[in-house]
């Protein structure tokens, strides 16, 4: 297989000082990895379950309005999850929101291999590639990951939020860009919710925070960005957030 099926590229040569990411940008099984969807229905394989709904679109046209490169996954997370360490029990997912992920019990040592090996590898590869690259040349880059997250999970309460800005130690763009959409009204922020940004070994762990690279990871609630109209709200109101974030941070 083409390492280059695993992730997909957008705007390579825009030289701001963004770069973008969407580690669970698509919905997609290889027929190399399974040939019936894993056992999942249609309904499952078109769920949060399987990829960030809405987050992919949001993100390319964020990349258009930052003038930014955007990296992003093209295998589902169900595959093998890039925002996961490979040591993680979780980065192959046997559950998720009381669906059994059938196609992934029993897995040998070679099948999780071959799945690190053709996907999971050359996603961050490439990433890896991308910054090296912007030290070399000297220029100042800082990554901003997009996902979504859905409305509610099985058995538990509703999330109220809007947005989610989440880190870890490094708080020089998720603390000015808090300021940044604190100032609209009416939005309901979650600071390090619905999930905390400290997952050692996740993807901003892994690219920023160990290179000294700022960073932040944003979660936007799914049912916002469904439609093309949410979608391009939330772009510009990040674009528009995330410029002011830079501009503070320079």
């Amino acid at each position: 297989m083409s390492y280059a099926s695993s992730y997909q590229i957008f705007n390579q040569d825009y030289t701001s000082k963004f770069l973008l990411l969407c580690d669970h940008a698509s919905n997609r099984i290889p027929k190399s990895i399974s040939k019936n969807g894993l056992l999942l229905n249609r309904k499952e394989l078109e769920s949060h379950i399987a990829f960030d709904l809405g987050a992919k679109e949001t993100a390319l046209i964020l990349s258009e309005k930052l003038k930014s490169p955007l990296i992003t996954t093209n295998f589902s997370r169900l595959v093998i999850d890039p925002n996961r360490s490979i040591n993680d029990p979780t980065s192959i997912m046997q559950i998720y929101d009381g669906s059994i992920i059938s196609g992934n019990v029993g897995l040998d040592e070679k099948q999780i291999f071959d799945r690190q090996k053709n996907f999971y590898d050359p996603y961050h590869k490439k990433i890896k590639e991308f910054l090296r690259f912007k030290k070399l040349s000297g220029s100042f880059v800082c990554i901003v990951s997009i996902h979504s997250f859905t409305p509610q999970l099985k058995f538990h309460p509703p999330r109220p939020w809007d947005i989610g800005i989440l880190w870890d130690k490094d708080t020089r763009i998720s603390e000015p860009l808090i300021k940044e959409l604190k100032k609209l009204e009416g939005l309901c922020i979650g600071e390090n919710k619905p999930y905390a940004g400290t997952l050692k070994g996740d993807t901003l762990n892994r690219h920023g925070e160990k290179n000294n690279i700022p960073h932040v990871l944003i979660e936007i609630r799914n049912d916002l960005i469904l439609g093309v109209s949410g979608k391009k709200k939330w772009a510009s109101l990040l674009a528009d957030a995330l410029n002011k974030t830079i501009e503070a941070l320079n």
